[in-house]
């Protein structure tokens, strides 16, 4: 059976752990720059006053940037601020995972018809929330132009600017140009307003029915 100092160290392990910040009476140094609840700069202080100011509004005292001189520290409420920043490493995880890399492939000499195709399809897998691939193959003497494969992949970005942002600017892979387009909005977000244009457009369908009725 475990001792019960056995378990005091383990918990004590767990507290000291190196990714988490010091807080309370953990922080060990004789002033620090203290931040209030609300953000507001308070300045330098003791660390007795800023403990007994963290103290006093029922709050913890937590390190925020331990290697500052000072140390800087802000007076909040540690466990709500753990939850939440859980919470949005999970959202950001979830959102990573659910981030499909779609692929558009472009030829040297496009013309323009099959160019605004390529394009209103990247800017439909961005509107997604999908990453765009967006690919020059190259053919035989094509390969000595790279730089009019670069302006193309360039001229692409800008086209899509509005739905997207350069990740990765065009490089060579072997007979390929190659570019990454990130989505400006993520996955969870683009479908939330997928689902909300669908509802309206119900909603305005549903109207119009009623009024011919």
């Amino acid at each position: 059976m475990t001792s019960v100092a056995g378990e005091a160290q383990d918990r004590l392990e767990k507290e000291l752990r190196i990714s988490d910040p010091r807080i309370n009476d953990r922080i060990r140094v004789p002033e620090v720059r203290l931040v209030g609840p609300a953000g507001e700069q308070v300045g330098v202080v003791r660390l007795e006053d800023a403990l007994r100011l963290a103290r006093e509004a029922d709050l913890d005292l937590v390190e925020v940037a331990p290697n500052s001189r000072p140390p800087v520290v802000k007076i909040m409420d540690y466990g709500k601020f753990k939850y939440e920043t859980a919470q949005k490493a999970k959202e950001a995880r979830r959102n990573q995972a659910n981030t499909v890399l779609k692929e558009v492939r472009f030829r040297l000499k496009i013309d323009a018809h099959d160019y605004e195709t390529k394009r209103k399809r990247a800017e439909g897998f961005l509107k997604a929330g999908d990453k765009v691939k967006a690919m020059i193959q190259f053919r035989g003497r094509e390969q000595s132009r790279p730089d009019q494969g670069v302006r193309l992949l360039q001229r692409f970005a800008e086209d899509v600017a509005e739905f997207g942002t350069v990740e990765s600017t065009p490089s060579i892979d072997g007979r390929n140009m190659v570019m990454v387009i990130g989505p400006l909005k993520n996955k969870a977000d683009a479908k939330a307003e997928a689902n909300a244009k669908r509802a309206q457009n119900k909603a305005a369908q549903k109207v119009t029915e009623e009024e011919n009725a």
